[in-house]
């Protein structure tokens, strides 16, 4: 697993989600975005996980991204930092949408992103879609929304995932991560998974577990 995979696996496992956050090391508090309460016991694990979280003290606690060989690097230097240096650049990947076509993230970088990791046959991923579909009819002109569905050609394959949103009525765009790239790209554990995305492609919060219109917009208004 890379350092920039690693990175974004810390974010989603332990920043919660738009009021105060708790962090294994105070040193970070100040440097990870704050993130309001939500219920984790609605997430639903991922079946056949690569890997399992690991349990010892400390081997969770958030990296601030970029930390890593920055110590005293600019020291003595009279160059403005560079504000991206602490930020983790979303991972590219690829996904198909409903007509079959190749889509990368990338291809959406230059507005903010709402990226929702799913799946039709999980129940928080269902409870919330709802207030995604409200956020995407409002802010659709301001705000991109990649729902991703993760397809695994048994429990998931695209026909039931398109069947699914079909009979809800659904209007966000849908995408499906037929080769599972997105999955092991951003190393998906729990479903569902929120990552908020600012216009520049840089990760600045994220969730796991069905979240409700509030917290929804609260992370909206974070990368606006």
């Amino acid at each position: 697993m890379n350092k920039k995979t690693r990175s974004i696996l810390m974010i989603v496992a332990f920043v919660v989600f738009i009021a105060a956050a708790v962090f294994a090391y105070n040193s970070l508090k100040d440097r990870v975005p704050r993130n309001a309460d939500i219920d984790l016991n609605s997430t639903i694990p991922m079946p056949g996980q690569i890997e399992e979280p690991n349990n010892e003290p400390g081997a969770n606690a958030i990296e601030s991204p970029g930390s890593e060989g920055k110590a005293g690097e600019n020291e003595g230097s009279e160059t403005e930092p560079d504000n991206n240096s602490e930020k983790v650049k979303a991972p590219d990947f690829t996904v198909a949408d409903m007509d079959g076509n190749s889509v990368k993230l990338s291809d959406m970088f230059g507005k903010p992103i709402v990226l929702n990791f799913w799946a039709s046959w999980c129940g928080p991923c269902r409870n919330e879609m709802p207030e995604f579909n409200e956020a995407y009819e409002e802010l659709k002109d301001e705000i991109i929304f990649m729902m991703v569905d993760l397809v695994d050609g048994r429990r998931e394959t695209v026909e039931i995932g398109k069947k699914f949103i079909e009979e809800q009525g659904y209007t966000f765009p849908v995408y499906f991560d037929t080769n599972q790239d997105a999955a092991n790209t951003y190393g998906i554990m729990y479903l569902p998974t929120t990552l908020f995305i600012d216009k520049d492609g840089y990760i600045v919060t994220g969730a796991q577990g069905s979240i409700d219109g509030a917290s929804l917009k609260k992370g909206i208004e974070m990368i606006k």
